[in-house]
């Protein structure tokens, strides 16, 4: 049955000023709810054959108006849910239309979401965030405004400041996807209306620019197993055996990234398969390990190692106990391990920069081009969208990902 609307005068009832309050009915399933619409009139001034003022009452353009607004909201969420095809109850349909907006600056928004994602240890997510908070106080000159004032032309003129300090491309994307990942957590915590969204006309999808691809073949891949690191003159042999180690494990991991391999731990290693949430995502990840990750993870356990110890010399529980100190820990470290893997690549003449990036993708690139299903393996692992090849590899059963990996060598 359909949801009507209608507006009616309550004549049964009488204020202490003579008049009688306006109602909308809401009617579903032979149901009916009243909703106040916060307006009064004296009942000789009504139309009750038409559900309107009479055209002698003084403030009927008023009136009609705060009236067609309301019935309109209502249906309006109502096409919506039959569109969405959600059910509702009457009294879920009043609270979606009439939730009370919080009035909450920009500002004061943004850091309470700050605090939440450092609680939560979130913190490369929360850098984002920091990073449009500083982004915008210089662009606007203060945080103390409402989302409401983030329109089409306030979006323009943001996006023209970005470029004359002459942001790349994908940086602009990178502060207007985080902008507009705050204003849809805005609306759902009823900060901001979704009436006055502005990202449905300005498209942040504009803002991409291709990152050079980075990707070797099998063959310097073994060139990479076999090398003697010890065939490098006047370098840290520590550093380097540690990057080698890790650059492959990366490859032979699905292509796991930095952050995640630094806090591996033992516990998260049952006979030779890993099962870990990735640091970024939270997604869980699960398959078998090949030998030769086996063989770079026992080289590094000792007999007293404990299932909560960290499997690689990266992080040390004892010192690394905030998630700050993790987090500049593990930025320290991967430019120590890029640095090695540089010099490896010399030494090997490879092509291109060796980094811990280049052993995802090429795990990507590889197992594509010997025919294995791109929805298990997105070719674009750490490019576009690293969130939704996490979402492939998850949707799949671990035996799929397991065949597939075999490739790899």
């Amino acid at each position: 049955m359909n949801t009507t609307v209608d507006v009616i005068c309550y004549r049964s009832k009488t204020l202490a000023n003579g008049k009688s309050p306006l109602m909308l009915r809401l009617t579903k399933n032979r149901k009916r709810k009243y909703v106040s619409l916060h307006l009064s009139i004296n009942p000789s001034f009504w139309d009750f054959q038409k559900n309107k003022p009479k055209r002698n009452y003084p403030d009927k353009e008023a009136f009609n108006s705060i009236i067609e607004q309301k019935i309109q909201s209502y249906r309006k969420q109502i096409t919506d849910l039959a569109v969405e095809g959600r059910d509702f109850t009457l009294t879920s349909l009043v609270a979606k239309v009439d939730r009370p907006l919080v009035k909450t600056s920009f500002g004061v928004y943004l850091d309470q979401y700050l605090a939440t994602l450092k609680t939560e240890e979130r913190i490369g997510y929360a850098k984002t965030f920091e990073e449009l908070k500083s982004s915008i106080t210089h662009y606007n000159n203060t945080l103390d405004f409402y989302f409401s004032d983030i329109d089409i032309q306030w979006l323009r003129n943001y996006e023209l400041w970005l470029r004359k300090k002459n942001n790349s491309e994908n940086t602009i994307g990178i502060r207007f996807r985080t902008l507009r990942a705050l204003c849809n957590k805005a609306i759902v915590d009823s900060v901001a209306k979704r009436e006055n969204y502005p990202f449905d006309q300005f498209k942040v999808s504009k803002f991409h620019e291709e990152t050079v691809k980075r990707a070797i073949t099998r063959e310097y891949i073994k060139d990479i197993i076999s090398l003697d690191i010890f065939t490098i003159p006047d370098e840290n042999i520590k550093d380097l055996q540690l990057s080698k180690d890790i650059f492959l494990f990366s490859y032979l991991g699905c292509g796991m990234n930095f952050t995640d391999i630094s806090n591996l731990r033992y516990e998260n290693i049952v006979g030779n398969r890993v099962t870990y949430n990735r640091q970024k995502t939270g997604k869980l990840l699960s398959y078998s390990l090949q030998p030769l990750a086996m063989e770079i993870i026992e080289r590094y356990r000792n007999p007293q190692s404990s299932k909560s110890d960290y499997v690689f010399p990266i992080l040390f529980s004892e010192r690394h106990i905030s998630p700050t100190q993790r987090k500049d820990r593990i930025k320290k470290m991967i430019k120590v391990i890029n640095s090695s893997l540089k010099t490896i690549g010399d030494k090997l003449d490879i092509p291109i920069k060796l980094t811990t990036y280049v052993a995802r993708h090429t795990f990507a690139t590889v197992l594509k081009r010997s025919g294995v299903n791109t929805s298990i393996i997105c070719e674009s692992l750490g490019h576009s969208s690293e969130k939704v090849t996490q979402i492939y590899l998850d949707s799949f059963e671990n035996s799929q990902i397991d065949a597939a990996m075999q490739n790899l060598l």
